[in-house]
């Protein structure tokens, strides 16, 4: 059996020999052969020689060949902020100050835009390594490009006008098809549909607005050939089950999801699912054998190989250390001769007694605290603090505002201390006021005007 075998074998709900393995590794992939991340994701050539590397490196049974959820944004208007160690990020929403739904005219052509490198990097790498990985094509989720196109006013437009949200979805819709479409055509196995927005929304607006719409998505990858995922990143706990009604072959979710409670419930379903290496304190500042382990304990915790996919939970970091992206992959691959390998190994625990946080009691201003993985990388975490930060440019000096980033390794410390859940958080004089729900404008500013 080969590794895209083994993967088809999971995303078919068998029983299978071992778990497969899918690093997510986007523009990481470019730190393999020393080059950014704004070459890798506009340079072909370059592109498709760090995605060999990952190949030849990591070894997986399915990689994706382009992570970046700006693509079909940048082509529909938004403007992007690139950066040399993240996807670019959306700078500008086209909908930000009308109520409107693009012409379908509009919607993405195979010429357009970064599509015509990402088309043929997809077949390029078909042709290189096709045989034996399965390919992912990965396409942005029809909230989160809705969120991109709409900006923060989308999740009150769910209040205050239903029928223009599902307008909007309806097109996004048809883009996600479009570039399905695209990307099966150009040889790809699996569509992940990429949507982290969706872990900051109710069940009740995801079953009010997504479902139906999320299900004739995956109907339509289903019937072009393919494999599908749905990829959310972010704590989704609440709206797992909603996500299975949809009826993608798999899922995939990140580390602020208790995977194996997750997967009781895909299972009800025959529904994959994936997961979840911690990308931060294990992957990026972890050690190879943080990395085994975590991978091992996981493992070792299926009862059985069936319906489950290791991967880190969402896109890797740029700055993994290459020994512990390998430590993952050793660990999926050779699971028993690793379990051998790290039976003794503890890591040792924090000791947080060093960690000052703030005199919450005794603060000149009440103090907000955004806690994110990145808002350079992580599209919930850039919504989150975009809210914040406008309530800061309303309070101006009345209230003292600041982003903790958990890419940052002194902040993993401190969020342990702080006792943070999930990310992104929101944080007002030291007691948590929002967890993977982004308020809105009204919301944040009621809740600072209760502690001014």
């Amino acid at each position: 059996m080969t590794p895209k075998e083994l993967l088809f074998s999971t995303l078919r709900h068998e029983l299978t020999p071992r778990a497969p393995w899918v690093p997510f590794a986007g523009v990481h992939a470019g730190a393999l052969t020393g080059i950014d991340a704004t070459k890798v994701l506009t340079d072909e050539d370059a592109l498709v020689d760090a995605l060999l590397a990952v190949n030849r490196l990591y070894r997986p049974d399915g990689q994706p060949v382009v992570f970046d959820l700006q693509l079909e944004a940048e082509i529909l208007g938004c403007q992007l902020i690139w950066s040399k160690d993240n996807p670019p990020s959306v700078a500008s929403h086209p909908l930000a100050e009308t109520m409107s739904v693009p012409c379908r005219c509009t919607l993405p052509k195979p010429d357009q835009g970064r599509l015509p490198l990402v088309l043929s990097a997809m077949r390029r790498m078909k042709e290189a390594v096709g045989e034996t990985t399965a390919l992912y094509g990965l396409i942005c989720g029809p909230f989160t490009l809705a969120s991109h196109l709409r900006g923060n006013d989308l999740f009150m437009d769910m209040y205050d006008d239903e029928e223009y949200v599902e307008q909007l979805l309806d097109y996004c819709v048809e883009c996600g098809k479009l570039m399905a479409g695209y990307y099966i055509d150009a040889g790809m196995d699996v569509i992940a549909v990429v949507d982290p927005l969706v872990s900051q929304i109710s069940c009740s607006h995801f079953e009010d607005f997504l479902e139906a719409p999320c299900k004739a998505l995956f109907d339509f990858i289903r019937e072009k050939g393919a494999f599908s995922s749905f990829f959310v990143c972010g704590d989704a706990t609440r709206n797992i089950e909603a996500m299975c009604h949809t009826g993608p072959d798999s899922i995939s979710v990140d580390e602020n999801v208790d995977i194996i409670a997750a997967k009781a419930i895909t299972d009800k379903y025959n529904i994959a699912i994936g997961g979840n290496i911690p990308l931060t304190s294990i992957m990026l500042h972890g050690t190879q054998q943080d990395n085994m382990k975590y991978v091992v304990d996981l493992l070792d915790k299926l009862p059985e190989y069936r319906n489950f996919l290791v991967s880190p939970g969402c896109d890797m970091p740029y700055a993994v250390p290459v020994e512990n992206a390998i430590g993952a992959s050793q660990a999926a691959l050779e699971t028993e001769s690793t379990r051998e390998m790290v039976k003794n190994y503890v890591n040792e625990e924090d000791d947080l007694d060093d960690v000052e946080l703030p005199d919450y009691q005794h603060l000149q201003r009440p103090l907000v605290e955004v806690c994110t993985l990145d808002s350079a990388s992580c599209a919930a975490c850039t919504y989150m603090m975009s809210t914040a930060q406008v309530a800061k440019d309303q309070f101006g000096d009345a209230i003292d505002m600041v982003e903790y980033k958990f890419t940052e390794k002194e902040n993993i410390r401190r969020f342990k201390k702080m006792q943070v859940k999930s990310l992104p958080s929101i944080y007002i004089n030291g007691k948590l006021a929002f967890a993977s729900l982004i308020p809105s404008k009204e919301e944040l500013e009621q809740a600072i005007r209760a502690v001014l």
